[in-house]
């Protein structure tokens, strides 16, 4: 089955894209615009790089009001927090995703208590393990309901009893337990991993593999 992009609805290519690239990690993004504060998740959304470090967020309009406050805060101040979220914050990160009228701060409404950013004006959510604090490098919007933002990370927040060894970021990342998106309603855990060891060049010629 082939579906052409171009020939199908909006929610028919959502479905596709939603449904299949999976696990998605969610980034809670943390804004300060006008009307104040606003909090919401969303899962299109990925590290870029690290030279330097980037990240980037796909961020929806609704169809009835065009683009939400996290889009509207971004594109006018161009600071936000990405925050990751523990499983043990999922409900309260899930209610961050009502569609709350404008104006409406989320972080109370959910009941997180907050911390300072160093070098921007968004404060972090004070229970997640990580946040990042970025500036927008650009945005592009893509579409009458959509816009992409890349963001510089300037740094990095973990708390931390998640630290094996601070001087070489050695991280505990199983204990940081994190979720991410999967498709619908359903949500999946970063604990059922396996490993595979990168090939090199050389090994596989000592292997006779090439």
């Amino acid at each position: 089955m082939r579906y052409d992009l171009d020939r199908v609805p909006e929610p028919i290519a959502y479905k596709l894209l939603a449904a299949t690239v999976i696990p998605r990690p969610i980034a809670w993004v943390v804004t300060k615009g006008k009307e104040g504060l606003n909090a919401a998740p969303y899962s299109f959304f990925n590290v870029m790089g690290s030279a330097p470090p980037t990240i980037a967020l796909g961020l929806m309009a609704a169809p009835d009001r065009g683009f939400k406050d996290t889009a509207l805060n971004i594109l006018e101040t161009g600071e936000f927090v990405v925050n990751l979220v523990p499983e043990r914050l999922a409900g309260q990160m899930n209610l961050t995703a009502a569609d709350a009228p404008r104006g409406v701060d989320e972080l109370a409404l959910a009941g997180l208590e907050t911390l300072p950013s160093t070098h921007i004006a968004p404060p972090r959510i004070a229970e997640s393990p990580v946040a990042f604090e970025c500036r927008s490098l650009s945005s592009v919007i893509t579409g009458p309901c959509q816009t992409v933002v890349i963001g510089r990370v300037l740094a990095v927040h973990i708390e931390d009893r998640f630290l094996k060894d601070p001087d070489r970021a050695h991280i505990r990342t199983d204990a940081l337990d994190l979720v991410a998106r999967s498709y619908g309603s359903d949500y999946v855990r970063t604990h059922d991993t396996f490993r595979l060891d990168r090939p090199t060049w050389a090994g596989l010629k000592a292997e006779g593999k090439v």
